[in-house]
């Protein structure tokens, strides 16, 4: 089939970069599957890709995708059973072995939209238009997530990120802004 050739490029190339994505989204135990059910997904429609980065770009977006549907999932399901009164379901014990247990635990605080657009932005080094566009958000809910997200971060692990004004300090004159 046409889609193989460009399956197997996918997995012998970029699959340590999807996988250490999906890591950053949904924690080391559910990052395989995370993986292939976004690979599965992506190649079961027959899809046809340009390009390595092409194809690799629409399974970010899956994987993406997939993690905030089971967070909404997870979470609705949780409620559905706080009012049927079943006990509490407790957290993955293991979600943060082989990691820095102090940032995930800050990172798994955040609501997953605002988790994806942090892991996009500053994990995986995207700007703020790329990042919207793998999640199919607009640029300023990009913005507002991540700034929201820095902050809880910041607050959770004690540190503090640079403001940007103090980083290019801009004054102007007759002429315009030097």
């Amino acid at each position: 089939m046409a889609w193989e050739p460009m399956l197997n490029e996918l997995a012998t190339q970029r699959s340590g970069r999807l996988l250490a994505f999906a890591t950053m989204l949904a924690g080391p135990s559910a990052a395989d599957d995370l993986v292939q059910e976004a690979v599965i997904a992506t190649f079961s429609r027959g899809r046809g890709f340009a390009s390595v980065a092409q194809a690799e770009q629409y399974v970010r977006r899956a994987i993406a995708t997939r993690y905030i549907d089971s967070v909404r999932k997870d979470s609705a399901r949780r409620s559905a059973e706080q009012r049927a009164a079943l006990a509490p379901v407790m957290p993955d014990a293991t979600a943060g072995l082989g990691a820095d247990a102090q940032v995930d635990a800050a990172l798994a605080s955040l609501a997953p939209r605002v988790r994806a657009c942090v892991v996009l932005r500053y994990m995986e080094d995207l700007s703020i238009r790329e990042t919207a566009h793998v999640l199919g958000l607009s640029e300023g809910t990009v913005k507002r997530y991540v700034a929201d997200g820095l902050a809880v971060l910041n607050a959770r692990l004690g540190t503090t990120t640079p403001d940007d004004n103090s980083l290019a300090p801009v004054t102007t004159t007759e002429g315009g802004a030097r």
